[in-house]
This record gives structure tokens, C-alpha cells and sequence, in this order.
């Protein structure tokens, strides 16, 4: 039994660490045009394109990775929950690695024009729909392997590889800055810089399939109980989990909308309304992304204990509130002084984007396993699509306020939609996912259709009193 016992724990153990390891790919790709494609955009558009348009081409760039996030969703989801979380995983990672180093082979305006923009933008929607099905199928699996009591801190332990991800691409950036200097289109990091770490991306990648391969197990539970003939999709929008998906759709429009305002706006404001040098905002987006890291685990601790629900509600309106006056301090008195501004950088960071830190244990704890990846990748990313275009949205913002603070809107309203959407849904810290048919809450406060299960798999808890004994 021990023996048993200790196998079971070490798969358990890896198959958190490939998790970590995929979300942290996944994260280094979503964001390498945001940070490392930034001092080099003019290497791709017109030399006579403005400003504003040139920021909305950017906005589309990263806009098309995320919205063929929730297409791959939906592929990937299917066939996760069809013939396996492990395989699925090892095809999407491919997928993205390979396209990831073919982006960095791409020639400039210069070169082909248009067409080279248009192309870059194809590309990474295609690479939105492979990265799409790496969380949706490594995730539920290390979820399936967790034990409740852990949950919470191992979820925290996946997510934290975004900003560990983000400190990486930022160093990268800030090191290429300085062996190829930025400037206009001719320049050495417009021209060649910005390549290496696509390459470097698209290599670890590829690394990552090797390793999940050799040492990540198929899912015990997903064996057991996954893999039925009726499609999942159809399954996720049946009268009992329809309303599941509806609440976590609203939850996941406002972290996504709150985590734009952080990730994709706010590197851009630091170089052109703080007054930061492509340097210096590298610098301060890396120490805030080790902020962050350290925000994760400790809200990994504090969803774990205080539960979900009440963590959400209070988390969403500490961001519309305390979060928007942080930003607004560093947007309108622009700090000269660099330790400064590195100061309110994380600061603003920290008090937005550590919530995600219990997303993957929540969304999968919503869903029963038969449609687990489905729910867990669809929920997910495919809120993704509204936020995504908060260019133009602030763009639109820009006709009524200061262009400056058209990004504190979105950050108001993407943290009340947290606290709406946590608000919406039950308490799940307690769910049994080993449960077959939905995912059930053990609090009897809650609908009847999402309690405990009567009649739960052996060695599993069927009840808050015999959770109380253990």
C-alpha cells in the first residue's frame, strides 16, 4: 500500500511539474510579441504608418494569438477528453514550437511589404491554436492527480509559470538590447535581435515534448472514467453545465480584460507615457514579474484556506479599486526617478495579476471529468476574445478621456467582473474530481445538482463530515 501509495504521489509530483513546465512555454509564446517584438515593431510595418496605427497593429498581433486560443480550445478540448490529456498535449506543444521558430525566420516591410505583417499575424493566430490546447490538456490532468488539500497551492505552483515566463522574455529582451541596440528598421535588434528568442521559444518548446513525454503518466482518473462516445461539447452545453460554463465565461472575461491592462498595455505606457527607455522598462517589467511570482504562491496559500468564492469577490474589487488608483499614480506623476517607478510597476502589477493563481484548480473543479478539458479550455480562453481587442477600445475611449488613462476603465471593469463572476458561482475548494457526472460542491448551501455525490470512487471523501474526520 505504501509502495502504492508513493507511486502514485511521484506521478502526482510530475505531473505538476509538466504542467509548470507547459505553462511556462505556453506563457513564453503568448507574450514574445508584446515584450520581445516591441522596440522592433517598425521592422514590419510602413515607415510612414503613425503612431496610433502602428500600436493597433501591434494590438492585432497579439490579439490573433489570443483568439485562436478558444479555437484550439475547442479542438484540443475535444480530443483531451476523448483519447487522452497526455497525447493531446504533445501534439499542441509541437505544434507551437515549430511555428514559433518559423515566425522568427520572417523577412520585414522592407522586404515584402505588407505581406510580412499580414503573414506575422496569420501565423501567430495558428500558433493561438495550438498553444490553446496545451493548458486545456496538461492542466486538467495535473488537477486530476492533486489532492483537494493541495489543490489550491498546486494550481499556484502551474500558474506561476506566467511570470516566471515574463521575467524571462524581459531579461532575454533586455540582453539583446544591449548586445543589438533598437532604434529604427535598419537597426541591429529591428533586423536580427528580436529573432532569438522566437528561437529560443520555439526550442524549449519542443524540449518541453521530449520531457513531458518520458516523464509524465495519462491521467488515472481520465483513464477510469474519460473517453466516452458523446462529444463533449455537447455534453458541456446540457441544461446541468451550461450555467457552470455561462459563470465561468464572466469570471474569465474580467481577468483577462484586468491581466491586458498589466501584460500587453502597460510595457508600451512605461516607454511612451512614463518616459522609460526600452531598457529601463525591460528592468522594471522583470523585477515585477518576480513580484508577481511571489504574489502567486501566496495566493495559492490563501484560496487554499479562505476558499475560492470569497477569495474572488474580495480580489476583484481590491483590483477596480486599489489597483486602478496604483496605475493612475504611475501614469500621472511619471516618475523620473527610476527606483520609483520600478516601485509603483510592481506594484500595479501585483495587485492585478496574482488572482490567476487558483484559475486552473477553480475551472477545473467546475467540470466532471467527461468534459473537464473541454470546460477547463473553452472557460478559460474563450472569454479571451472581447478583452483581446482593448486597442480598440481604448481607442474609442480615446474620443471622451486622456489617451493616457484610457487603459483604467478597463481595469475597473475587468476587476468588478471578477468579483460578479466569483459571486455567480459555489464554493469549490471541496469538489471531488475523481466524481462521475457533474462536478460537485460539499457544501449543502449550494443547488442539489452540485453537491456531493452520493456515491463517490473508492478512497475518495463523500462528504464535508468524513473530510472533517480525515
Amino acid at each position: 500500500m505504501a509502495a502504492t501509495t508513493a507511486a502514485h504521489e511521484e506521478k502526482a509530483e510530475r505531473a505538476i511539474r509538466g504542467a509548470f513546465f507547459g505553462f511556462f512555454v505556453d506563457m513564453f509564446d503568448i507574450y514574445l510579441p508584446v515584450v520581445v517584438l516591441a522596440p522592433a515593431i517598425k521592422y514590419f510595418v510602413s515607415p510612414d504608418l503613425s503612431d496610433g496605427a502602428t500600436s493597433l497593429v501591434t494590438g492585432a498581433i497579439f490579439a490573433a494569438t489570443l483568439v485562436g486560443r478558444p479555437v484550439g480550445a475547442l479542438i484540443f478540448g475535444h480530443f483531451a477528453d476523448r483519447i487522452g490529456r497526455k497525447k493531446t498535449t504533445l501534439v499542441s506543444v509541437t505544434g507551437f514550437g515549430v511555428l514559433t521558430v518559423l515566425i522568427g525566420c520572417l523577412p520585414g516591410y522592407a522586404t515584402w511589404g505588407v505581406a510580412s505583417v499580414v503573414l506575422f499575424i496569420a501565423l501567430r493566430f495558428i500558433v493561438g491554436v495550438f498553444v490553446g490546447g496545451e493548458y486545456t490538456a496538461a492542466s486538467p490532468l495535473a488537477m486530476e492527480y492533486s489532492p483537494k488539500e493541495r489543490r489550491g497551492q498546486n494550481s499556484a505552483r502551474i500558474m506561476v509559470g506566467f511570470p516566471l515566463a515574463f521575467f524571462t522574455i524581459s531579461g532575454l529582451t533586455l540582453i539583446m538590447l544591449q548586445i543589438a541596440p533598437s532604434g529604427d528598421p535598419s537597426a541591429p535588434y529591428s533586423v536580427w535581435g528580436w529573432r532569438i528568442p522566437f528561437f529560443v521559444g520555439g526550442l524549449i518548446a519542443l524540449a518541453f515534448v521530449v520531457y513531458f513525454a518520458r516523464q509524465v503518466d495519462e491521467s488515472e482518473v481520465f483513464e477510469a472514467e474519460g473517453g466516452g462516445d458523446e462529444a463533449p461539447v455537447k455534453q458541456l452545453l446540457a441544461r446541468d453545465t451550461i450555467g457552470h460554463f455561462a459563470q465561468v465565461f464572466v469570471l474569465m472575461t474580467g481577468f483577462w480584460l484586468s491581466l491586458n491592462t498589466v501584460t500587453a498595455i502597460l510595457p508600451e505606457l512605461l516607454k511612451d507615457t512614463v518616459g522609460l527607455s526600452d531598457t529601463n522598462a525591460s528592468l522594471a517589467l522583470m523585477i515585477a514579474a518576480i513580484a508577481n511570482a511571489g504574489g502567486y504562491l501566496a495566493v495559492g496559500h490563501l484560496a487554499q484556506r479562505f476558499g475560492r468564492r470569497p477569495f474572488l469577490i474580495v480580489w476583484g474589487l481590491s483590483a477596480a479599486v486599489l489597483g486602478t488608483f496604483v496605475y493612475w499614480v504611475l501614469l500621472h506623476f511619471k516618475p523620473s526617478a527610476l527606483p520609483a517607478a520600478i516601485l509603483l510597476t510592481a506594484a500595479t502589477v501585483v495587485l492585478v495579476g496574482p488572482c490567476w493563481a487558483m484559475i486552473t484548480a477553480y475551472i477545473n473543479e467546475r467540470f466532471h471529468t467527461g468534459v473537464r478539458a473541454s470546460g477547463f479550455g473553452l472557460g478559460y480562453s474563450l472569454a479571451v476574445v472581447i478583452p483581446s481587442f482593448y486597442a480598440f477600445y481604448q481607442g474609442l475611449l480615446g474620443h471622451v478621456m486622456s489617451s493616457t488613462y484610457t487603459v483604467l476603465p478597463l481595469l475597473v471593469i475587468g476587476g468588478l467582473l471578477i468579483t460578479v463572476g466569483g459571486a455567480l458561482g459555489p464554493e469549490t475548494r471541496d469538489v471531488d474530481m475523481g466524481a462521475v457526472g457533474t462536478t460537485e460542491s460539499a457544501d449543502e448551501r449550494e443547488p442539489r445538482f452540485m453537491r456531493e455525490p452520493a456515491e463517490a470512487p473508492a478512497g475518495t471523501a463523500t462528504s464535508r463530515e468524513e473530510e472533517r474526520v480525515r
